[in-house]
This record gives C-alpha cells, sequence and structure tokens, in this order.
C-alpha cells in the first residue's frame, strides 16, 4: 500500500475527489432501490464494468476519498474495492477502514486513495446510536503544519451526526491545514456543521455543490470541507457514472509550509 512520494503539484494546487460509490451498484431512479435490491447483495459483471468507468476519473485526481466502498465480500466478489480502483487508476497509495461487516453479505468501508503516501493513517470507529461508522484520518507530514485529510460517512438520525461531528472536531481542532470530505448526510447550513465550524478552522462552503440524488441532485450532502488556510479555487460534480451520489471534486491551493512538512 505504501509508494514513493510524488513531485509538489504545480502551483500547490491538489485535485481532490470524494465520492459515495454504492459498493459499485446502479441505481438511478428511486423505484431500483425495490426493484434492483439484489445488487446489493450480489455481485455482477457489471459492478467492474462500473468501477472502471470511475477509476478512469480517478486517475486524473491526487487524493480522493471513498464512501460504501466493499473491503471483502460477497455482494463485491471477494474484490476489495478500494485497492482495485487504486491499482485500475495507476494510483501507487490506497488505504482502507472496514467498518460495518454483514456476515460475508456485504463489508462496508471507507477508502483513501492517493498520489503519494502519507506520513500517517489513522482508523476511528464513530460513536451513534448503531455501531459502523467510522473516520479515516491521514496525516501528510510533520508537525503542526501537516496535512491532515478525513474521510468520513455520517449517520442519518441528527442525534447520532452531532456526536459524531463533535468527535470528529476533537480530532481536527488543532489542525490549520485539514480537510474533510465525505458524505455527512446533511446540508452545509445544518445545526451539526455549525458546531463543527465552531470548534475547528474548518470554514463553510462559498458554493455547495448538490450530490443527492444522482439523477436530480437537490440535496448538497457530499462535502469537502478545508479550513481558512486552504483556499478551494474550483468545486464541481462529475457525471454520475452509476451511484446514487455525484461524485464532488475540487482543486484546492495548500500553503508551501504544508507541502514542505508533507516532502
Amino acid at each position: 500500500m505504501n509508494a514513493e512520494p510524488a513531485a509538489a503539484p504545480v502551483d500547490n494546487v491538489l485535485r481532490i475527489l470524494s465520492c459515495n460509490i454504492l459498493a459499485g451498484a446502479s441505481v438511478k431512479r428511486y423505484h431500483e432501490y425495490f426493484t434492483r435490491s439484489w445488487g446489493a447483495v450480489l455481485p455482477g459483471k457489471y459492478k467492474l464494468g462500473n468501477l472502471d468507468q470511475l477509476a478512469r476519473s480517478i486517475a486524473k485526481f491526487d487524493v480522493v476519498g471513498l464512501q460504501e466502498a466493499d473491503a471483502g465480500s460477497i455482494r463485491s466478489g471477494f474484490l476489495n474495492q478500494t485497492r482495485y480502483l487504486a491499482e485500475t487508476a495507476g494510483l501507487p497509495y490506497w488505504s482502507h477502514q472496514p467498518n460495518r461487516r454483514l456476515s460475508n453479505v456485504a463489508y462496508t468501508a471507507n477508502g483513501l486513495i492517493s498520489r503519494s503516501a502519507p506520513t500517517e493513517v489513522l482508523d476511528y470507529p464513530l460513536p451513534g446510536r448503531l455501531g459502523g461508522r467510522g473516520v479515516l484520518l491521514a496525516r501528510y507530514g510533520e508537525g503542526r503544519e501537516a496535512l491532515t485529510v478525513a474521510i468520513a460517512h455520517l449517520s442519518l438520525g441528527v442525534q447520532s451526526r452531532l456526536r459524531q461531528i463533535d468527535f470528529i472536531a476533537e480530532l481536527l481542532h488543532d489542525r490549520p491545514n485539514a480537510m474533510l470530505m465525505g458524505d455527512l448526510n446533511c446540508a452545509p447550513d445544518c445545526p451539526e456543521l455549525h458546531a463543527l465550524f465552531a470548534h475547528t478552522a474548518l470554514v463553510p462552503p462559498d458554493d455547495p455543490q448538490p450530490t443527492f440524488p444522482s439523477w436530480r441532485p437537490q440535496r448538497a450532502i457530499d462535502h469537502i470541507l478545508v479550513t481558512s488556510q486552504l483556499v478551494i479555487e474550483r468545486m464541481w460534480t462529475l457525471p454520475a457514472a452509476f451511484s446514487d451520489h455525484l461524485p464532488l471534486a475540487a482543486e484546492i491551493r495548500v500553503p508551501t509550509a504544508a507541502l514542505n512538512a508533507a516532502a
């Protein structure tokens, strides 16, 4: 899973991608949650085709955060989807955080794919009424100036999300160069994120992008949030490949001090 560090990005800009991949399954209308529910538990060649399509997009990015990747179970044909996407995209580093296992049927994970190897990767289970949620924390560099990347998939319930946000805020509160990406299951103006912005240097997005549902995006529940020392040059969504979420992309200008720490 390790690789030699890549060269510093041109103009200190990193290309970031966050996507909930629904374990490779296809959902393009609400009724397909029911009519194609077999896709949640059974493997299929179409899922590899979906992953291959996504890998072609991933190849253009420097850091990729995945949610609802399968870590190797019946529904994925026992394929570690994070590893498969990294190797197919040609990016040299990957890591994952399996969170919820349903026997051998499904094994849900957060995933990290990166052009350069982090200095440290940590896995934390998140609190909540139901277990099976986590945050994957990667640190690029040493010391306070290190670039910290957190990947999370938060709960549907408000009270659980509040507890999870409090936990993540503790991890990021003293990190000036940090980003949080993932399916947070809430809009930027929700009370949970207000608490996050109050207790960390993360700032609200200037231009939230609707990502859900992918066939008619109306809700901005997938996020790439950064601290004030990082600058989002551009944020956009990629066309829907297969999941019920649109992938969210950003170009982020990183301070030279953070890149030097990573180097």
